[in-house]
C-alpha cells in the first residue's frame, strides 16, 4: 500500500468510526466501544507508518482537484512533512488514549455513544488539519473541530456550568475564526492558490503585496483556536467538559492546531517584522499571565487548564523568533504530559469526590488510595516543570534557546527585541510553573485532615493509559538528538547558559514554594472532613457532574499560592478580570442593542402591523353591517347612491361650464 494511501486512511477510520457509532448506538450499543477504539487504534499504526515511511525527510505531496471554481482552484491535497507526521503520531496515540480511558470513565453515561462518536469526528478533523496541503480543506477541519467542542464541552448540560462553558467556548473561538477567514482568502488572493506549496513558493518570491495586514488576521484566528491573550478565556471555563475531552483539547486538538498552523505557514509570518514582534508580545503575555493565574487557582482542572495555556504561549514564543522545530518539539512533548496530567485528574477527582484543590487539601490518603494516578501524575508534573531529563526540560530548554540566538543577533529571522522578550518572558515562566506544579502536587498528595474516600481500583482501562503516556513524558525528551531532521535540521539540544537558569529558576521556584507552604502548614491546624463525599459505586463521570454543583469551599489557610502571591491573588484568580472587562466593554453593549431592537421591533413594527390588521378588521366589520338581507333596504340604499351621484354630475357640469 502507497504512503499516499495509508496517509488518505489515517483521518477517513476515525471518521468512518464516527458515523458507524452513531448509525449504531441506539439499535446495537455493545459495538459503540468497539467502533470508539478500534478505528483510532488502527490510525496509530497507520500514522506511525507514515511517519516511518516519510522519515524526516522530503515531503509527502500529493494532489487532485476537489472542485472547480472559476478563480482558485480548490484541491484535495496532503502535504507531510517532519512536523505533519509527527504531530499525527501524537493526535492519534493521544485520542486513543482518550477512547480507552472514556470506556472507563463513562461507562454508564447513557450520552456516551454520542460522546464517543464526537470524539473520534474530533480527532478526524484535527487529523485533516495536519495532512492537508490545502487551506480551505484545513479551514474545513478547523471548523468542525469548533463545532465538536461545543458539544463535547456541553457534555453535562443539564449544569449551567457546561452550558455557558460550550458557548462561550464557540463564540469566542468564532470571534476570532471572522477575522482568520478574511486572512485565507487575502492569502490566496496575494498568492493566486489555496496551496501551501504555493503560498510558502510565492512569499520566497515576495509574491505577498499585503503580509502584515494577513499575517495579523491570521493571529486573531489562531490567538482563539490556541487559547492566546486576549481570546484565551474560553479554556479555562472549558474544563466544565468532562475530563478526558479535557485532555484531548488541550494535548492533540482544538489549541493544538493553532501552533501547527502557526508553524506551517511561518514563513508568512517572518515576511512581516511587525507580526513577529506582536506574536512575540502576546506570547510573553500569555505565558506570564497564565503562569499567575495557574499559581492562584483552587479547581485541579483550571490550574491545569492556565497550564495549558502557559505552555501555548512558549510555542507561539518560539514561532516569534522563527523557530518552528522548537515550537512543534515542545507541542508533541507537551502533548504527552498534558494529556497525562488531565487523565490522572480525573482519576484524582473520582477517588477525592471533587475537584476542588482546596478540599484535596484537607483529605490525606490520596497518594496510597490512587498509586498509579500518583506517580504518572509525578511523572507528568515533573515534565512540566522542565525538570531534567524529563520531556518538558528539552523541549522548553529548545524554545529559551531559539529565543536567546534570536536576542544576541545569531538568527535574523525575526528582530532581536522579539527575542529579550520572549527569553526573559520564558525564564519567568519557568519559576512559576515550577512553583504551581508543586503547589498542585502537595495539595493534592500531601493533604492534611480526614482520610479520602475509599472507591476501591480504578477501571484497567482507565490506569493502564496513564502508564502508557507516562514513557514519552519521561523519555521522549532524550531522543532529541535524533529528532533534527524532522524539525527543519535545526539542533534543539540545551545551551549551558539556558539550561543552568531555565532549570536554576524552575528549582528556586519549587523551593521557595515548598517552604512556604510547609511554614503555613505548620501553623494550620488539621482541617475538618470534607463534608461531600461522591457515592463510592458512582462511576468518574458522575462524580464529575456532581462536583460541578457543589459549592466553593472555604479557604485553605495553608495555600502557598496567596502567600506567593499576596495582593495579585484575587485579580490572577479571576483571570485579571479579563471576562469583566468583556462584560463591560461587549457583551453588555450587545445585549442593550438587543434589547433596543426588541423594543423596537414590538413598540414600532407591530405598532403598525397590528394598524394595519384592525383597519381590515374595522371596513370589515362596517361591510358586514351593511349587509342586512332587506331586498328593500337595499334598493332604497341603491336609489339614494344613484341620486348622490346624479347630483354630484350635476354640480361638476354646472362648475364646468361656469369655468
Amino acid at each position: 500500500m502507497t504512503t499516499t494511501t495509508l496517509a488518505v486512511l489515517v483521518p477517513l477510520l476515525p471518521f468512518l468510526g464516527s458515523a458507524a457509532g452513531l448509525l449504531l448506538g441506539r439499535t446495537a450499543p455493545g459495538f459503540v466501544r468497539p467502533l470508539a477504539v478500534l478505528p483510532t487504534l488502527a490510525a496509530v499504526v497507520l500514522a506511525a507508518l507514515v511517519a516511518a515511511r516519510q522519515g524526516g525527510g522530503k515531503a509527502i505531496v500529493a494532489s487532485t482537484e476537489l472542485t472547480p471554481t472559476g478563480s482558485i482552484p480548490i484541491d484535495l491535497s496532503l502535504y507531510i512533512d517532519g512536523f505533519a507526521a509527527l504531530v499525527a503520531v501524537l493526535v492519534c496515540v493521544v485520542a486513543t488514549c482518550v477512547q480507552i480511558y472514556s470506556t472507563g470513565y463513562l461507562r454508564e453515561d447513557p450520552r456516551y455513544p454520542s460522546y464517543a462518536a464526537l470524539v473520534s469526528l474530533f480527532t478526524s478533523a484535527m487529523l485533516l488539519v495536519v495532512y492537508t496541503g490545502d487551506l480551505m480543506v484545513l479551514l474545513v477541519g478547523w471548523e468542525v473541530m469548533g463545532i465538536c467542542s461545543y458539544f463535547l464541552v456541553g457534555h453535562y448540560w443539564e449544569t449551567p456550568e457546561a452550558r455557558s462553558a460550550s458557548l462561550k467556548a464557540f463564540l469566542v473561538t468564532k470571534l476570532g475564526d471572522v477575522p482568520f477567514l478574511i486572512g485565507l482568502f487575502a492569502l490566496a488572493t496575494d498568492a493566486g492558490t489555496f496551496e501551501i506549496t504555493g503560498v510558502l513558493g510565492a512569499v520566497a518570491s515576495g509574491g505577498l503585496d499585503h503580509p502584515t495586514l494577513i499575517a495579523l488576521l491570521l493571529l486573531a484566528g489562531v490567538a482563539g483556536k490556541s487559547a492566546q491573550f486576549p481570546l484565551h478565556t474560553w479554556l479555562p471555563d472549558a474544563m466544565a467538559g468532562p475530563t478526558p475531552v479535557s485532555a484531548l483539547i488541550h494535548a492533540a486538538t482544538m489549541v493544538a492546531a493553532g501552533i501547527y498552523f502557526l508553524a506551517r505557514l511561518l514563513p508568512v509570518f517572518a515576511a512581516s517584522a511587525a507580526a513577529m514582534t506582536v506574536l512575540a508580545v502576546m506570547a510573553a503575555i500569555t505565558m506570564v499571565g497564565s503562569a499567575l493565574a495557574a499559581l492562584a487557582q483552587d479547581d485541579i482542572k483550571r490550574v491545569l487548564a492556565y497550564s495549558t495555556i502557559g505552555q501555548l504561549g512558549y510555542m507561539a514564543g518560539a514561532l516569534a523568533v522563527g523557530d518552528r522545530g522548537a515550537a512543534v518539539f515542545h507541542l508533541v512533548s507537551h502533548g504527552a504530559f498534558k494529556a497525562l496530567l488531565f487523565l490522572a485528574a480525573g482519576v484524582v477527582i473520582h477517588a477525592a469526590g471533587t475537584n476542588s484543590l482546596t478540599a484535596m487539601s484537607r483529605m490525606s490518603g490520596l497518594a496510597r488510595r490512587i498509586p498509579d494516578a500518583y506517580w504518572t501524575m509525578t511523572v507528568a508534573l515533573l515534565a512540566l516543570a522542565a525538570i531534567p531529563p524529563f520531556a518538558g526540560f528539552f523541549s522548553k530548554e529548545a524554545v529559551l534557546v531559539a529565543a536567546e540566538h534570536t536576542a544576541f543577533g545569531e538568527r535574523d529571522v525575526a528582530p532581536a527585541g522579539a527575542g529579550w522578550t520572549v527569553l526573559v518572558a520564558g525564564l519567568l515562566t519557568a519559576l512559576l510553573t515550577a512553583a504551581y506544579a508543586l503547589r498542585l502536587w502537595l495539595r493534592t498528595f500531601r493533604g492534611r485532615g480526614a482520610e479520602a474516600p475509599d472507591h476501591g481500583r480504578q477501571p484497567i482501562a482507565m490506569t493502564s493509559v496513564l502508564w502508557v503516556l507516562a514513557i514519552p513524558s519521561l523519555g521522549f525528551g532524550l531522543t532529541v538528538t535524533y529528532l533534527d531532521d524532522w524539525f527543519d535540521g535545526h539542533p534543539l539540544t540545551p545551551t549551558l547558559t539556558t539550561a543552568v537558569l531555565g532549570t536554576g529558576l524552575a528549582v528556586a521556584g519549587a523551593a521557595v514554594t515548598y517552604a512556604v507552604w510547609r511554614t503555613l502548614a505548620a501553623r494550620t491546624p488539621v482541617a475538618a472532613p470534607v463534608p461531600h463525599v461522591a457515592h463510592p459505586d458512582a462511576e468518574a463521570g458522575q462524580v464529575e457532574a456532581e462536583a460541578l454543583h457543589l459549592p466553593h469551599p472555604a479557604e485553605d489557610p495553608a495555600d502557598p499560592g496567596r502567600a506567593l502571591l499576596g495582593p495579585l491573588h484575587g485579580p490572577a484568580a479571576d483571570g485579571f478580570h479579563l471576562d469583566a472587562v468583556y462584560r463591560t466593554a461587549f457583551v453588555r453593549p450587545v445585549l442593550a442593542a438587543a434589547s433596543l431592537v426588541r423594543f423596537l421591533d414590538r413598540e414600532v413594527v407591530d405598532t403598525y402591523v397590528r394598524a394595519a390588521g384592525d383597519s381590515a378588521k374595522g371596513l370589515g366589520w362596517l361591510v358586514r353591517r351593511a349587509q342586512t338581507g332587506n331586498v328593500q333596504t337595499y334598493l332604497s340604499a341603491l336609489l339614494a347612491g344613484s341620486v348622490v351621484l346624479a347630483i354630484v354630475a350635476v354640480a361638476l357640469a354646472n362648475a364646468a361650464a361656469g369655468a
